[in-house]
């Protein structure tokens, strides 16, 4: 991990620009190769950023970050304020509660929640990011990856989107729909997922028990 904080300006070219003007910022460079751009508000999330697999080359105070289609971030450095760099190590990963862990198992187990036809590929299927809940297909053979939370808000649809992107780089794999699934779902993330193209489905945990009916709803 490598922090760096420095007066900047930052040119993004790609599907389409943008442009932040010059101001002090904390540049995040990450050991997966993504480095994001961020400024003392908007809580986590950056002002801009360039997802792996991409590239850094620093020429000076010209840093240009570069993916495979070609898009590109140049940052323009006025001013380093200060630096550091420090290994992590491997991430043991999130531990998920015991409700949501166990709604992703009874929802392997009765993978038809998500439509008829549906079959298992396997739970926790491994990516470079972190692995997806959920990997299955529908009943036509096309993949589909589940994110399943016990509440499911914006942060929770970013993660899918996310695993979505890097999936749908696999030919074996693309195309990969996703399935964001929760046993409650909050308005905005519904919006956010629904026109990403997302489907929502709110779980019902008893049912899914096997101690009430097993009727699901699907929004």
């Amino acid at each position: 991990m490598r922090l760096v904080i420095a007066r900047c300006q930052v040119d993004y070219a790609g599907r389409l620009t943008a442009h932040l003007p010059m101001a002090t910022r904390l540049l995040l460079i990450k050991a997966d190769g993504s480095v994001s751009i961020h400024s003392d508000d908007r809580a986590y999330k950056p002002l801009n950023w360039m997802s792996p697999p991409c590239w850094l080359i620093e020429d000076g105070d010209i840093w240009t970050v570069q993916n495979k289609a070609g898009e590109k971030l140049v940052i323009s450095i006025d001013e380093r304020i200060d630096e550091i760099k420090h290994e992590l190590g491997a991430e043991p990963g999130l531990q998920k509660d015991g409700v949501e862990a166990h709604l992703q198992e009874l929802l392997a187990e009765h993978i038809t929640t998500l439509g008829e036809g549906y079959s298992l590929v396997r739970r926790e299927y491994p990516t470079a990011i972190g692995p997806v809940d959920i990997l299955c297909r529908d009943g036509s053979g096309s993949t589909v990856a589940v994110e399943i939370k016990r509440r499911g808000e914006i942060d929770g649809v970013e993660q899918l989107t996310r695993y979505l992107e890097l999936l749908n780089r696999d030919p074996l794999l693309a195309p990969v729909q996703g399935v964001f699934a929760a046993q409650l779902i909050k308005p905005q993330a519904r919006t956010l997922a629904e026109d990403r193209g997302i489907r929502c489905l709110t779980l019902d945990y008893e049912a899914l028990r096997g101690t009430e009916s097993d009727e699901f709803r699907l929004f």
